[in-house]
């Protein structure tokens, strides 16, 4: 399909109603001066920073002492400081409201269902909160959690923010080794875990691995057990060195009802998170609570015209940032509507049922389960009434165009298509949506709003219409404030600010290798560690993607760079693995469907030398496939971290592949 006119565009009364166009006349009266909903607004908001941010703070209704000074050191990047004066507190905001409508619905993949009113949970949190006090937590100090995406975690992390404790989390499909390589850096004080969680049909029980985790981690001193699989509790609970259920735990302040709600400053530590970790021991990225609260709030109403009383829903585990960007919802008034559990059970269906059943207007997943439910023939329009659904979210890989396709002729023609990205790194996007905009077929809509997002070329020189790298040019306030034992800023600096150093000013380089369209929106081709240099031209690993996985034999894919000849230390062959529908085999015709698919749509050089057929692909617990371990693998280099991975027994079968040999 051509890209000669739009998926979707808003009709006058969307816009019209939209959180975007108020915020305009906002601005506008309190001294901005955006002209336009478009790219005018755009850039007063990079160029006037002191004005956008005030004017999200005033529109947003961020309860807190704002202070005098929004921006200091703006040249410092990293080392620009936002609202030093501002005193809030990240709990505060989320519980802001106290009614009986719904503030959090809970469905499990074993069909139980729980909902909490705004009041029910303003005094759970309130317990909690108290009763983490009395266990002497202070400001500062870590509550970890290694929970499924349960009510309860939410309540955890609200209390944890209510005080000034620093909250972390990993979902509970961690091994044993990868939680300790997070936690064993962070030193949490208090643990909450689970007694198991749900996936495929099947009790999976952690007890056990809990046990193994407390006795490797001497800061904890209290590990508090929410019962998921066995709600009357279990009795092993009490073999676990200090532990205790969480009822037990907040027994002694059933009658508390009123939050202390600590004053903090902007960049108060919020959230410690955690990169992949696949090329090695992961690195604890600290979030500040204020930039983290601004940033969701702008993204929240400005870019998914989230409104109050809507219903916001993402696909995640707790151990992907896309669960931290969801509980900020509560802070525009929405109501967070969670899921556990494997998203393809009963044929698919469980997770349109639920969004038919509680009206949610705000469908947040990953751009792989929307092209998995494409290929397994599954059509939600036409079964379900979905007129209350607003707005589709896509991230974790790159949207293709097919899967544009797919959402608008076979999930609901009438909806924001938002493909948005950017990472743990920023807890945030850099690029997302907008519902004034249109939605073209294969493109990110616009970059985020106050974000100085540019693609440079290796040069580092901005470009358009060719690919090159993802850079932010200005500070923002969502930055992270440094790494967890990182006192000299040193991995912080080499993590994002060393590639482009000859440019006369700090610039972040995010590592994505994209474009920008003609629509001034985005396309990512990948990410740049990943990218394939055959010949010494650069391929983004989406390029390939985006033409081999629209085949009907294919169920996914992913694609390396082989280091050929193997001595000669300079050039690369590209290589393509291949994982098929059941019944289907690897031959020749279909080799040769698949070159002709790639020369025809891509180039030439974008043909693999080899394509090889594998039964799993190994991905991160986030769902996101994992080029770099496989290529080691390929080259008999070890893979650092497998326990970050989902499924590392998948790795076997890239190792000594005798195909590869020639």
């Amino acid at each position: 399909m051509r890209n000669d006119s739009p998926s979707w565009i808003p009709n006058s009364r969307r816009i019209a109603e939209s959180r975007l166009l108020a915020f305009a006349a906002f601005a506008r009266v309190s001294g901005g001066n955006p002209r336009s909903l478009t790219d005018e607004l755009h850039r007063w908001s990079v160029r006037s920073p002191e004005q956008f941010w005030s004017a999200v703070w005033g529109f947003c209704g961020v309860i807190g002492e704002r202070g005098e000074r929004v921006l200091l050191d703006p040249e410092r990047m990293p080392g620009a400081r936002w609202f030093p004066d501002a005193r809030l507190n990240f709990a505060q905001n989320l519980l802001r409201d106290c009614g009986n409508d719904d503030a959090l619905v809970f469905r499990g993949e074993d069909k139980s269902e729980r909902r909490l009113s705004r009041q029910e949970l303003r005094q759970q949190v309130a317990q909690l909160a108290a009763a983490l006090r009395a266990a002497g937590v202070c400001r500062g100090e870590r509550i970890a959690a290694y929970l499924p995406n349960l009510p309860e975690t939410v309540i955890a992390i609200l209390a944890a923010a209510s005080i000034g404790a620093v909250f972390t989390s990993a979902s509970p499909d961690f091994g044993v080794q990868g939680v300790l390589d997070r936690f064993g850096q962070t030193e949490p004080r208090v643990l909450f875990a689970c007694d198991g969680y749900w996936y495929g049909g099947k009790p999976i029980d952690v007890l056990d691995k809990l046990a193994d985790i407390v006795r490797e981690l001497p800061s904890v001193e209290h590990v508090v057990v929410v019962p998921y699989l066995s709600p009357g509790g279990d009795e092993r609970i009490a073999a676990i060195p200090r532990a205790t259920s969480l009822a037990e735990f907040v027994a002694a302040h059933a009658g508390v009802s009123e939050i202390e709600f600590s004053q903090l400053p902007f960049d108060h530590p919020l959230y410690i998170m955690y990169s992949s970790g696949t090329t090695g021991v992961p690195k604890c990225i600290v979030h500040g609570a204020g930039g983290t609260l601004l940033q969701h709030l702008k993204e929240h109403q400005l870019h998914c015209d989230v409104k109050e009383g809507d219903r916001l829903f993402y696909f995640t585990t707790c151990g992907w940032m896309m669960w931290n960007w969801l509980v900020s919802g509560l802070a525009s008034g929405a109501t967070l509507m969670l899921y556990d559990g494997n998203p393809f059970v009963s044929n698919g269906r469980i997770l349109w049922d639920y969004a038919e059943a509680e009206r949610i207007s705000h469908f947040g997943t990953s751009a792989k389960y929307l092209d998995a439910l494409a290929k397994s023939g599954f059509r939600p329009r036409g079964r379900y009434e979905l007129g209350h659904l607003c707005a589709i979210l896509s991230t974790g890989s790159p949207l293709a165009p097919e899967s544009f396709d797919f959402v608008y002729r076979d999930v609901k023609a009438d909806v924001q298509l938002s493909s948005i990205s950017g990472g743990t790194d920023i807890v945030s996007c850099f690029v997302l949506g907008s519902p004034v905009l249109p939605v073209w077929r294969g493109e990110i809509q616009c970059m985020g709003l106050g974000m100085a997002v540019d693609v440079w070329n290796e040069e580092g020189r901005p470009v358009r219409g060719e690919k090159g790298e993802l850079v932010c040019t200005k500070p923002f306030p969502c930055m992270p404030i440094g790494f967890w034992n990182d006192a000299d800023g040193r991995k912080y600096h080499a993590a994002y600010f060393e590639r482009f150093v000859n440019v006369g000013k700090p610039v972040w380089c995010h590592g994505d290798f994209c474009e920008i369209t003609v629509h001034d929106g985005l396309i990512i081709h990948g990410r740049s560690d990943a990218t394939l240099n055959p010949g010494g031209v650069r391929i983004g690993t989406s390029e390939i993607y985006r033409q081999v996985e629209k085949l009907p034999e294919l169920l996914e894919s992913i694609v390396i760079a082989q280091d050929w000849p193997p001595a000669s230390g300079g050039d690369v062959r590209v290589v393509l693995f291949v994982r098929l529908r059941d019944g289907v085999v690897l031959d020749e015709t279909l080799t040769l469907k698949i070159k002709e698919a790639i020369r025809r749509n891509a180039t030439p050089r974008h043909v693999p030398a080899k394509i090889l057929q594998v039964s799993d692909i190994p991905r991160t617990k986030s769902g996101k496939i994992v080029e770099l371990a496989v290529r080691n693998v390929v080259h008999g280099e070890p893979v650092k971290n497998v326990e970050a991975l989902a499924n590392p027994e998948a790795l076997a079968l890239f190792r000594g592949r005798a195909e590869l040999s020639d």
